[in-house]
């Protein structure tokens, strides 16, 4: 290598990245590594009930829990999928018991599908067990740097269109599945 081409590197080198390439690729880089820890932290927190109900399923109760009573159609709708696979995510749950299907008094050729107490409990469970680790995680850091993660976080969602969650302790949406956005077509 030439020596005016090693000047010229060296001098690239102390040179802080052209503004807006160099922070994005950094923030980008740093956000997909605590998007690996917050999956992380969400496979855990199913783990302990992926003996009763598979990923796609729990979808389905989180759905049901947030929403209420559905028709097949619109839980379908919600959850991104065919009718006919949320239809077998259903029975499986309804066999499980942590789903139901009742017909609807007011118009006997509909039926309401509606999550079980115990369904209620799992999706509790599950996110509860999320929102422990996360505090744990959360209380590690100084009061400064939280500081900094809330107002980093609310910008990172506001710019990517995320509509913000109540506080108030219970998740709107558990595990940050928003219920109209398609969904893998797996059961």
């Amino acid at each position: 290598m030439a020596a005016h081409e090693q000047a010229h590197e060296q001098a690239s080198a102390k040179r802080p990245p052209a503004p807006g390439r160099g922070d994005v690729d950094a923030v980008t880089r740093a956000v997909l590594t605590a998007s690996r820890l917050l999956v992380a932290v969400s496979a855990r927190s199913l783990a302990a009930v992926e003996d009763r109900v598979t990923l796609p399923q729990f979808r389905l109760l989180v759905v049901l829990a947030t929403h209420g009573d559905a028709k097949l159609v619109s839980l379908a709708e919600r959850l991104g999928v065919n009718p006919s696979t949320a239809m077998r995510m259903l029975d499986r749950l309804i066999v499980a018991g942590l789903a139901e299907r009742q017909v609807n008094p007011a118009n006997r050729r509909e039926t309401a599908l509606r999550v079980t107490p115990e369904g209620l409990q799992l999706v509790e469970d599950v996110t509860a067990g999320r929102r422990r680790e996360i505090a744990s995680i959360v209380e590690r850091l100084a009061p400064e740097q939280r500081s900094a993660l809330i107002e980093a976080l609310t910008a990172f969602t506001a710019a990517g269109g995320e509509p913000t969650v109540s506080g108030g302790g219970a998740d709107a949406y558990p595990l940050g599945w928003l219920p109209d956005l398609p969904a893998a077509q797996d059961d």
